[in-house]
């Protein structure tokens, strides 16, 4: 593990505040994240100050010296400042009580100490000191460094207190267990911590589902997103907010048949994402790791043992996707387009590994294209995420197939520009040229000149589909209303 190193409090910001909080007769300390990441050779921009006394007074001085905008949140006791590159945000040191049916503070004045005990974890309550007498010095009553240097999570109080106190802090927790994690390192979360969480996931029913999921989706944009979900599962926490995903975990056996642990495999694909997009240069897409997690969601309904042939899920993404926007809404989650997205993708995932096991035509790939539309390349990322086996063979096969696909479809997109597809056929063209007011007939002979389309039955132009359609409506007795307009 990176030790600190020199130059640690060099920013000119730490200057600053020890200068002013000496003028002020106050106490100042830096604590929290910026002092952990400094042993770990991590970067950080935002900074804690913990002040014996004010921290909105330290924050208007430091402010008035640097001619910075500060802004104060009273209700809170903190005020923030940028400065140089640095998100400085100012509190006073207290002390916090709690009442069983709430997890807002009872918030008083306190010491230094007193505010790292109120802390969630060890490594997250070391502090440096900014007083001129001991500048830097660490300040460590509960052994943060120790614990830091043996990656493990630990609560400077007994963990039944602090969780019970704020139960948030039980997914604190595991996502900073995952975020911390690295392929050399893994950190761990201490026995007696998971011991609490089993016994006080039913708390978690105090929390707001907003503030659920903001640590969920915290985890999810992790390099490692299934550390933190196998936690959940292991604690009892994942079926207090998300049973959908909890019930995928296990696996039944029939006659000596059983079928893939699904629970671990969703999480495999979230990992698979997050790997493809590292590897391909892009940003991380919260959306389409939501897809992942969720992708095989409709499985435990869907599932059926048939004799002599085994488990199958048929439909379990017709299923899924139907769930989708149910999940998003107990969670509070957007129903908007994103929560469209989501549902997009887990519907379709299944369609471009079927490709691959079929023959690739170019219809198929032509209403593939039509129904992802612009989310085509995130829909193939996740397919591809989604092909796993213990057989390493039977990867290395299926990917290859995988890529031919993918060829199929940059050919089928150079030709014909399904992805921006529009119907030459409008609704409004159908009722002049035959005199309708908006019926279902009309919706018909436009579904008809799209599949025509699709089907590769007529080219993709007005000329061909407008023939097509009229050739339609005369089997259905319609016929221009402009008898001029009969022999075009």
């Amino acid at each position: 593990m990176s030790t600190i190193t020199e130059g640690y409090l060099d920013h000119p910001v730490f200057a600053l505040v020890s200068e002013t909080a000496r003028d002020l007769g106050v106490r100042a300390f830096v604590i929290g994240g910026y002092v952990r990441d400094c042993f770990l050779g991590r970067p950080n921009t935002d900074i804690d100050i913990v002040v014996e006394g004010s921290g909105i007074a330290l924050a208007q001085a430091v402010a008035a010296k640097t001619k910075a905008k500060v802004s104060v949140f009273r209700s809170f006791g903190t005020a923030m400042l940028k400065y140089h590159g640095m998100e400085v945000e100012f509190v006073g040191a207290r002390k916090e009580s709690y009442h069983r049916e709430s997890r807002k503070p009872i918030v008083e004045d306190g010491t230094l100490e007193e505010d790292q005990l109120r802390r969630d974890f060890t490594i997250n309550a070391m502090a440096f000191s900014l007083q001129e007498e001991d500048y830097g010095a660490l300040v460590d009553p509960f052994g943060g460094i120790r614990d830091l240097a043996a990656g493990i999570i630990r609560t400077p109080l007994e963990p039944e207190q602090t969780y019970s106190d704020d139960p948030l802090r039980m997914l604190r927790a595991i996502r900073f267990a995952t975020r911390l994690s690295t392929r050399e390192r893994t950190f761990t979360i201490v026995p007696e911590s998971l011991a609490a969480m089993k016994a006080m996931a039913p708390r978690l029913q105090i929390l707001s589902k907003e503030r659920i999921v903001e640590e969920l989706n915290k985890m999810l944009l992790t390099e490692r997103p299934s550390q933190a979900f196998f936690l959940l599962e292991e604690t009892g926490l994942l079926k207090e907010f998300l049973p959908e995903l909890s019930r995928l975990r296990g696996v039944e056996t029939v006659d000596g048949k059983g079928h893939k642990e699904n629970f671990s495999h969703s999480l495999q694909v979230v990992d698979n994402v997050v790997r493809f997009e590292a590897e391909a240069g892009k940003d991380p897409n919260l959306w389409l790791h939501w897809a992942a997690l969720l992708h095989d969601i409709g499985k435990p309904q869907s599932k059926r043992y048939v004799p002599g042939q085994g488990w199958t899920f048929h439909g379990h993404e017709v299923i899924g996707a139907r769930m989708v926007p149910r999940i998003f809404q107990a969670l509070k989650m957007p129903l908007n387009e994103k929560m469209k997205y989501v549902q997009k993708l887990v519907g379709l995932h299944l369609r471009p590994i079927a490709l691959v096991d079929d023959e690739v035509t170019d219809s198929a790939v032509r209403r593939l294209l039509f129904d992802a539309g612009d989310d085509i390349d995130d829909l193939m990322l996740l397919c591809n995420a989604d092909i796993t086996s213990k057989n390493p063979a039977k990867v290395e096969r299926l990917r290859r197939n995988f890529e031919l696909v993918k060829a199929k479809m940059e050919e089928v997109e150079a030709k014909d520009s399904i992805r921006n597809w529009k119907n030459p056929i409008t609704g409004d063209y159908i009722m002049q040229l035959f005199g309708l007011e908006p019926c279902n007939t009309i919706g018909q002979l436009k579904e008809m000149v799209k599949n025509a389309i699709l089907d590769g039955e007529i080219p993709y132009d007005f000329a061909s589909a407008d023939a097509f359609m009229r050739a339609c409506a005369a089997e259905m007795g319609l016929f221009p209303v402009d008898s001029s307009l009969r022999s075009e």
